[in-house]
């Protein structure tokens, strides 16, 4: 889901609630640091739409390379919120899984080793990539305890999936040039076995948990 339609979405489903209830939710957690706006639809049902985002550091390894990722967590989200008993509820609705991270390999000793064979660093030049969800809108299903919509200053959490689909990896590395082509050639095949390692460590993460908590002033 691009940004443009998932803002249309956000704008016809507030225009369908009603404004005999609403609110605003700041919270943080597996999807970021975000915020949520509220209406009221019905006695048990409200609806939410919110954004969460966030920027970090980690590091990914397989076997043979060694990656440091910058991750950038983008996240708009349109939810429904059922509530039959009290303030706890069952979620569902879409986020767009518009996360990415990059990769960028680190030689070890001056060498990379890529799919069982060694390279030194400089024939490799710069071994990075990226790594985005598999679907960019992704069905959520959940279940918490609060509303955005409530009245008055109160908290809320969320606790659920997120099924983004198995993470798309892209990755590639520039032949250095006292690289002969035979073995850039070589270079470039075992990169893309490389590719497909990291796509198979990562494809755990086809379902993203996710884990939220804030606080929502209503009126």
């Amino acid at each position: 889901m691009t940004q443009s339609r998932f803002i249309v979405f956000a704008v016809a489903l507030a225009a369908t609630c009603s404004a005999s209830a609403a609110g605003l939710g700041l919270r943080a957690g597996s999807t970021g640091v975000g915020v949520d706006i509220g209406f009221g639809i019905a006695p048990t049902l409200s609806a939410r739409v919110g954004y969460s985002g966030l920027k970090f550091d980690t590091e990914v390894s397989t076997t043979d390379v060694n990656y440091t990722s910058r991750v950038k967590l983008s996240n708009p989200s349109g939810l429904l919120d059922w509530s039959p008993l009290g303030p706890f509820r069952i979620t569902a609705g879409i986020v767009g899984a518009n996360s990415q991270a990059d990769l960028t390999g680190v030689p070890s000793g001056g060498t990379f080793t890529i799919n069982g064979a060694t390279y030194q660093a400089s024939d490799v030049g710069n071994l990075s990539g990226t790594v985005k969800a598999g679907n960019s809108a992704a069905p959520y299903l959940g279940f918490g305890y609060g509303n955005v919509a409530g009245a008055g200053v109160n908290f809320y959490f969320d606790v659920g999936v997120m099924f983004q689909g198995s993470p798309k990896v892209t990755l590639t590395a520039n032949c250095g040039p006292a690289l002969p082509a035979g073995q850039c050639a070589q270079l470039q095949s075992d990169v893309a076995a490389e590719r497909q390692r990291v796509e198979d460590k990562l494809s755990k993460y086809k379902y993203y948990p996710v884990a939220n908590i804030g606080i929502t002033i209503g009126f």
